[in-house]
């Protein structure tokens, strides 16, 4: 018989030295990396189809979205992205939980062919509604014919 490549894992009894570059807590007040997501704005610029997210006066985040027209009418989110700056303190979470928000307020849905928004809605089906299959396929046909827009 071989041996097996896999050993089982156990916990030693002598304790681990601790890492000087990791706080013990996941999300410390405030962010070790600077503002809070207190401090952070979020404004839609729904012209040029930005919802953004403001440190102050810069622009630290966004997602990129068009509202869908037909077969009805639809947020699509297509880009979140965040300065790598800013990266790792909740603002695309955040950008995304606001995008829902706007689209539960106007009452229309979210038709996200973002990834990163795809996956923060799978996390949170109760915040964010499953997308309407026809409203997907509308929103992947504009974007075909209009790709020079993202």
């Amino acid at each position: 018989m071989r041996p097996s490549r896999y050993r089982a894992r156990t916990r030693s009894a002598v304790p681990r030295p601790s890492r000087p570059d990791r706080h013990p807590h996941p999300h410390p007040h405030p962010h070790p990396r600077g503002e809070t997501m207190s401090e952070i704005a979020i404004r839609d610029d729904r012209e040029a189809g930005r919802l953004e997210a403001y440190a102050g006066d810069e622009v630290v985040g966004h997602i990129e979205y068009f509202v869908l027209e037909s077969p009805g009418r639809a947020l699509v989110p297509v880009h979140t992205i965040v300065e790598p700056a800013h990266e790792g303190k909740g603002i695309a979470g955040s950008l995304a939980r606001e995008l829902y928000v706007m689209s539960a307020r106007e009452g229309v849905p979210v038709a996200p062919l973002c990834p990163y928004v795809v996956k923060w809605a799978a996390r949170h089906p109760d915040e964010a509604p499953v997308a309407d299959p026809e409203l997907l396929i509308a929103a992947k046909s504009w974007l075909a014919a209009h790709p020079g827009r993202f």
